[in-house]
């Protein structure tokens, strides 16, 4: 059931939107939390370094609507604005991002409405992120409303080069000089060359490392079949 606030008043439909939204980033923020539980005990890693997550102010919701042509009515907000419930999960390596992507998805209470892999495509910016637009069902006292979350999945790295872009762009009000723009997206190139060496390296140490166990096992399994021969021998 598609989430429809009150309509008794504005101030009352907004705590209910509230409500129904800070209930969906905690089911989100549970599942990938339970996620990357399940993650460390199985493959003895956690592919997610930390999670934020954060509902858009009424003000940015409001300029999002005159942005695209709409009235601003909480109606419209629900309906229009997808990232109301934002929440972001930051990994170590791009690898990650498909696996906790794949994960999510493949969840039976988890709706996704639309992907956009800004990894395969960046941006002209140079912005590297992997989105997705999601419903899940929140349970209240008379009925299941589906609500939209958006959910961010980027490196660390990724991570670091947005949020010094975003600062830079709201600094020049959208109006940066040429010089700095071709600036970001060469750092951007930067963090993508980073991103790929250090998967690479993950990937040598995870060899290294399987190599290491492998070794180990067959020299414990030659020990014990020199003592049983040694037994043999005695016997």
């Amino acid at each position: 059931m598609e989430f429809v606030p009150n309509t008794r008043n504005d101030i009352d439909s907004w705590k209910e939107v509230q409500l129904v939204y800070n209930s969906a980033l905690k089911e989100i923020g549970t599942k990938l939390e339970i996620l990357n539980d399940e993650f460390q005990h199985v493959h003895q890693y956690n592919p997610i370094e930390h999670i934020k997550s954060r509902i858009k102010s009424p003000e940015s919701i409001v300029k999002k609507l005159k942005k695209h042509g709409y009235e601003s009515s909480i109606q419209n907000m629900v309906k229009y604005v997808n990232d109301i419930a934002g929440i972001r999960v930051i990994c170590s390596f791009t690898s990650d991002i498909y696996r906790i992507a794949e994960m999510l998805i493949n969840q039976n209470d988890i709706r996704v409405l639309s992907v956009k892999d800004y990894i395969l495509n960046p941006k002209p910016s140079g912005y590297k992120s992997y989105h997705l637009i999601v419903t899940v069902p929140i349970f209240l006292s008379d009925r299941i409303v589906d609500a939209k979350v958006e959910i961010q999945i980027r490196t660390v790295a990724m991570d670091f080069w947005a949020s010094l872009e975003h600062k830079i762009h709201y600094k020049f009000e959208g109006n940066a000089p040429e010089h700095i723009k071709k600036e970001l997206v060469e750092c951007a190139m930067m963090v993508s060359d980073l991103d790929a060496r250090m998967l690479s390296l993950n990937e040598e140490v995870q060899e290294l490392i399987a190599k290491q166990k492998a070794e180990e096992a067959a020299k414990t399994e030659a020990a014990k079949a020199e003592s049983a021969k040694t037994e043999e021998a005695i016997v």
